[in-house]
């Protein structure tokens, strides 16, 4: 698996080829299986494949247009029903001060990477966006507004190779027993 996560990239060029449904299930299938806090998997993945609604959340995700060049957008919401019943009113943005938001989107997050490891191991090319306000994306794909949109992945067969960017050492980053 180190060889997928070394040389995994953001892509932002892809080629104009269909990604095969069954690569799609198998990637989607690693998401599904990602853990989560309690076991109590939030996520909700919205797999957009129309030019017109790619069109639409590429201008969302502040009009990056190179994100058309991808033939699959996964959208990957949050859902905090899974810790706030449905009989409590929330209503969820960038500045909601709700804990249970912190819990969904880290678990969220880990299934998203198990999006990009898959597709990595598959031969196809992803990047993770997510330079968008909720109310945009929200409101172009009717998620309703206590869910939270931690991103969209853009997935296809890259179409450039960017070289590994500096990563820093071991030495800088790990602490045994304490800081």
């Amino acid at each position: 698996m180190l060889e997928q996560i070394e040389s995994r990239r953001s892509i932002r060029k892809y080629l104009n080829k269909k990604v095969e449904k069954v690569k799609l299930v198998q990637i989607l299938e690693s998401a599904r299986l990602a853990p989560s806090g309690s076991n109590t998997q939030p996520w909700v993945f919205i797999v957009v494949e129309s030019e017109e609604m790619k069109e639409k959340l590429s201008n969302a995700d502040h009009q990056q247009q190179w994100m058309m060049t991808a033939p699959v957008f996964v959208v990957c919401v949050a859902d905090i029903r899974c810790r706030i019943s449905e009989g409590i009113s929330v209503r969820l943005d960038e500045n909601s001060p709700e804990p249970e938001l912190k819990q969904i989107i880290r678990d969220t997050a880990i299934a998203m990477e198990h999006i990009l490891l898959e597709a990595e191991h598959l031969g196809l090319a992803t990047c993770w966006t997510a330079w968008f306000e909720q109310d945009d994306v929200r409101s172009i794909l009717n998620i309703p507004e206590d869910k939270y949109v931690c991103g969209i992945i853009t997935l296809g067969y890259g179409d450039e190779t960017p070289k590994q960017r500096p990563r820093k050492e071991l030495e800088e980053i790990v602490r045994y027993e304490r800081w």
